[in-house]
């Protein structure tokens, strides 16, 4: 079922989101301070160019006071539930390899997936923090200032993410968003299947980097 507008013209998620925004008396700056994300989010959102991740659709639903129902009823489904886990990586024991990951607790979290997911296609996937504005500038004045091959805040952005490790999954029809850190493994089902090797799930970016290997 789609959402029609008085003028019999059925809305995109984009379009309510611009919609409701303005109802609602928001800039996108005002709008990205409420929902602690960049402008430039927000405009990728209302331009059709990208969708809210799961959390960020609830908090949108709150400040415009409509149903995250509302706003994908436009033909999009979200599967909301989202699968969590504990995990111990000691119970796992991986030799590092030339063929496969030279960090041995990036190995172990691949062989996590692989567990939960046997004889799936299993991709994992290179994620980094998009930039603000704010930050660009100042890494841009570093960058200029050093010899280092890439500026402080990226430095520190992969530093947040040792951590975890990201997969996309492909078991029969189904498609699933991994993140795998040292405690818990977490597992949302995507009902609009990724395809692209680059991607934007919220304030992230990611890149698929290939299959793991057994």
């Amino acid at each position: 079922m789609e959402t029609v507008t008085n003028r019999g013209i059925a809305m995109t998620l984009a379009e309510k989101l611009k919609d409701a925004r303005k109802a609602a008396g928001l800039t996108q700056e005002q709008l990205a301070k409420k929902l602690a994300v960049s402008r430039q989010a927000i405009t990728k959102w209302e331009s059709d160019k990208g969708i809210p991740d799961v959390e960020n659709l609830k908090l949108l639903s709150e400040v415009f006071g409509v149903s995250v129902d509302y706003l994908l009823d436009n033909g999009i489904k979200l599967d909301m539930s989202i699968f969590c886990e504990e995990i111990n990586l000691d119970n796992y024991d991986y030799k590092v390899k030339a063929s496969g990951r030279w960090v041995k607790k990036a190995g172990k979290k691949d062989m996590v997936v692989r567990e939960k997911y046997p004889g799936a296609e299993i991709h994992m996937l290179f994620g980094e923090q998009v930039q603000r504005k704010a930050e660009r500038i100042t890494d841009n004045a570093i960058g200029f200032l050093t010899t280092a091959p890439f500026g402080i805040p990226q430095f520190i952005n992969a530093v947040k993410n040792l951590d975890k490790e990201f997969y996309l999954v492909n078991q029969d029809e189904k498609q699933f968003f991994i993140t795998v850190t040292d405690e818990f493994i977490e597992s949302r089902q995507l009902v609009k299947k990724i395809t692209e090797k680059k991607f934007e799930v919220g304030e992230y970016k990611f890149f698929d980097v290939g299959l793991i290997r057994n």
